[in-house]
């Protein structure tokens, strides 16, 4: 696409209002301080009838080594921080689409599996990728070899492949929703319908009990 305009995540989106007839948000959502800002800014910069695709990792990313380094931090200090960001539910992520006013909301998502000789490699792959913890009330201080060493034989134990590496579950989510426009589809005035979902699906009805029987 080289005639694409591209613009930094940041906040505001260098995006001007109905000026584009496609917007693709390529996986930095989940990093956002304010992921429905950025949808809404993603809205306004469509044309009528535009379309959206936006991609960010779910909430089942990196759960091996979010599992992991919290019981190598429980087990030696007593205590847990957030050592790798939170990410959001495809529910949730779904849900915040039409609180931006898209229309015909969808959220899907696929699951990639990677594995990694050692945990060492995964977090150099991780920062290599730009998604070390981007919080900023993280734990700062260094972890240190014994609780890194830790760590990996707690992630051995629990995650580990028969050939010894270390399995990663990096969870996608995508997101499409349109602009609003008037050529779309409408939902129908509920109790409207003409056709019976039984005959549609070649089945036969069972009423529910009325509430006084």
């Amino acid at each position: 696409m080289p005639d694409a305009h591209v613009v930094p995540d940041h906040d505001t989106l260098d995006l001007a209002p109905q000026a584009h007839d496609l917007v693709i948000h390529g996986n930095s959502l989940h990093l956002a301080n304010d992921p429905v800002g950025q949808l809404i800014q993603c809205r306004r910069a469509l044309m009528n009838d535009g379309l959206f695709l936006g991609f960010a990792f779910g909430g089942q990313t990196l759960n091996e080594l979010r599992s992991a380094l919290a019981a190598t931090e429980i087990e030696l200090t007593g205590g847990m921080s957030p050592r790798v960001v939170p990410m959001g539910e495809i529910r949730d992520l779904g849900a915040l689409l039409q609180r931006a006013g898209f229309a015909l909301p969808v959220a899907d998502s696929f699951t990639l599996k990677a594995s990694y000789p050692d945990l060492l490699s995964l977090a150099a792959d991780l920062r290599s990728m730009g998604e070390t913890n981007c919080l900023s009330e993280r734990h700062r201080a260094y972890l240190g070899k014994a609780f890194l060493r830790r760590a990996e034989e707690i992630y051995r134990q629990n995650y580990a492949e028969e050939t010894g590496r270390l399995r990663a579950t990096f969870e996608v989510i995508v997101l499409t929703g349109w602009a609003p426009d008037e050529s779309q589809p409408q939902p129908l005035r509920p109790g409207s319908a003409a056709q019976r979902l039984a005959d549609a699906l070649g089945t036969n009805e069972t009423p529910l009990p009325r509430q006084d029987d």
